[in-house]
């Protein structure tokens, strides 16, 4: 009983002695008194202990031992690691599944026009347009096309051979040339005018087959973007063929352009055919993986090991579900990566990548009057009362009777709960039968008042409060989940009134003072103020609905409205949901 006081005390009181004057030494005594019988008070309820204000680091020694392994029969809940697949950071708007193939975003952009100015890495070939002239001693001036042998014939000089030659390159080579005749006083221009336009036939399985104009430059990349691209249900990324003179010159492999960046040396020519061959297997990898695509594989079938190293799975990824046909008939397979990788898979299978694994700790967080870090993590089946020992707390500040925790999981079933309600009051509202013309329209006026309160209170948020502390401050035996945030509410001195009441305010808590005394301080009920029907609602998410019971400091009583059932006919539906609303997301509506 004594530690708890001496550490609080030495939270407070760290200074040295000999820095105090005697009336402060009393005045410390006395406050250390008081703060001895204050942690008393703690170490009885045991629902938070102090600790020393110089702790920067709080460990859970005795919540982490690795051996401690818990099994638990049935399934695993979502908040102990349940089977579930993420994708990676950085990627929050990729739809789920693989649904594109890997590749098809190569010829998402419009196809871009061909151009007449060439890059510095471009080779001159014939047919392409130049420039050249020559001043000083002697003046020779050519604006011509390369001819089949790849000369330029310049006057006063001859033939140049520049095919073969860089764009980058022609103004060097020339004057070389140049001053093999003429060694001093003259000076070169040349440049690559444009380059040759050729037209090239794109078929097989692509979006819109036919001859396409470009220049020698353009890549196979380029024609197919103009032909539409490969047809992602039926052509093949990894075997479109360059045919010339009806043999092939050349085959791409857009996969390894995609992963390597590689093209083959094949400069296309006027007349060149490509040909996009029909698509071969398709393996699809989903779930927790960086790719999630549609792999064409280069043969029949394809390995385990390959898909991983395409789909590139994360590192939360442990085990796969393989999903095909074999021999015509469905096929389905569970295994874990080591597993996978010693698979065959074939056409048409997928591959979905999750994280099976529970984990075993949980992260909570820590909100409110504490002292020390904001996040615990711990086993996940420590209970709340083992996570409470670890937080320390000013108890003059804190109000440990009134801890309490926000659950996401029970936010959750509250938002379907309100959810459910606000559906049933629909049908309730638009499935009445109205006995006479009279009642019909009063009916269809209710229903328009109630509609909008209904669209109000879908947009609600519930907080997923959950009461863990008995009226006596002593913390429930429940486990922890992943995510849970715990609340140590600071002491308040103040009665917060609201509902239907004329001055909703707080109104300073004394001992002697009613229900009925902090109603007046609001300035007494409204014309739609319930006066039998008055909620007490504790720091700690406690409801207390008995008149006799008096408020608390840092309490909150709200007035619930009344709803005459002639006025509405579904009023006490109406009324239910009121205060269904009120509980779960601390609005009153």
């Amino acid at each position: 009983m004594a530690r708890p006081a001496l550490l609080a005390a030495a939270l407070l009181f760290g200074l040295p002695a000999a820095a105090q004057t005697p009336l402060q030494n009393l005045q410390a005594l006395q406050q250390q008194q008081l703060l001895n019988q204050s942690a008393a008070s703690l170490a009885a309820n045991r629902p938070v202990q102090a600790a020393p204000s110089g702790a920067t680091v709080q460990t859970l020694p005795s919540l982490l031992r690795s051996d401690r392994i818990t099994s638990r029969p049935g399934e695993v809940t979502e908040s102990e690691g349940g089977p579930v697949a993420m994708g990676p950071l950085g990627d929050g708007q990729r739809a789920g599944g693989a649904t594109a193939v890997f590749g098809a975003s190569l010829f998402t952009r419009e196809a871009t026009a061909v151009s007449d100015a060439p890059n510095p890495n471009y080779v001159i070939t014939p047919g392409d347009r130049v420039s050249l002239r020559v001043w000083g001693a002697v003046e020779a001036e050519a604006l011509g096309v390369v001819d089949p042998s790849g000369n330029l014939f310049l006057p006063n000089i001859g033939p140049i051979r520049i095919a073969g030659t860089r764009a980058g390159d022609l103004q060097r080579v020339v004057e070389t040339e140049v001053q093999k005749i003429y060694t001093s006083q003259v000076q070169v221009y040349a440049v690559l005018l444009s380059t040759q336009r050729i037209g090239v036939f794109v078929t097989g399985f692509v979006r819109t087959p036919g001859r396409f104009g470009g220049s020698a430059a353009d890549s196979v990349i380029d024609f197919l973007v103009r032909a539409g691209g490969v047809d992602a249900g039926r052509g093949s990324y990894r075997e479109v063929a360059i045919q010339r003179g009806g043999r092939t010159v050349g085959n791409v492999d857009l996969y390894r352009f995609l992963l390597e960046g590689r093209l083959p040396a094949v400069r296309l020519q006027e007349g060149d055919t490509l040909v996009v061959g029909r698509q071969r297997a398709v393996v699809g990898a989903d779930g927790a993986v960086r790719n999630n695509y549609l792999f064409e594989v280069p043969g029949l079938r394809m390995t385990g090991r390959e898909l991983i190293e395409y789909a590139r799975p994360l590192p939360s990824a442990t085990n796969a579900i393989v999903k095909g046909t074999r021999g015509g008939q469905p096929f389905s397979r569970y295994a874990s990566l080591p597993e996978l990788a010693n698979l065959t898979l074939g056409d048409q299978d997928t591959v979905t990548f999750i994280t099976d694994s529970p984990a075993r700790t949980v992260r909570v967080m820590v909100e409110g009057s504490r002292i020390g870090p904001s996040v615990l993590v711990a086993d996940r089946d420590a209970q709340l009362c083992q996570v409470l020992d670890h937080i320390a707390v000013d108890p003059v500040l804190a109000d440990t009777r009134s801890v309490f925790l926000l659950r996401p999981s029970v936010a959750q079933q509250q938002r379907r709960a309100i959810d459910e309600a606000l559906d049933r009051l629909e049908r309730q509202l638009f499935l009445a039968v109205s006995p006479t013309t009279g009642v019909a329209a009063i009916r269809a006026s209710e229903a328009n008042l109630v509609s909008s309160y209904i669209q109000r209170a879908r947009r609600t948020q519930p907080e997923g409060r959950v009461v863990v502390s008995s009226a006596e401050g002593i913390c429930a035996p429940i486990r922890v989940e992943d995510g849970d945030v715990i609340v140590i509410p600071e002491r308040s001195q103040t009665v917060l009134v609201a509902g239907e009441v004329t001055a909703p305010h707080a109104v300073v808590w004394r001992p002697e003072m009613r229900l009925a005394d902090y109603v007046r301080q609001a300035g007494g009920f409204t014309g739609r103020g319930n006066e039998g029907s008055i909620m007490i609602r504790r720091a700690s998410g406690e409801l207390v609905l008995d008149p006799q019971q008096p408020p608390r400091p840092g309490d909150e009583l709200i007035v619930l409205p009344r709803l005459d059932p002639k006025a509405f006919q579904i009023g006490s539906d109406l009324l239910g949901l009121i205060y269904q609303i009120a509980v779960s997301t601390r609005i009153f509506l």
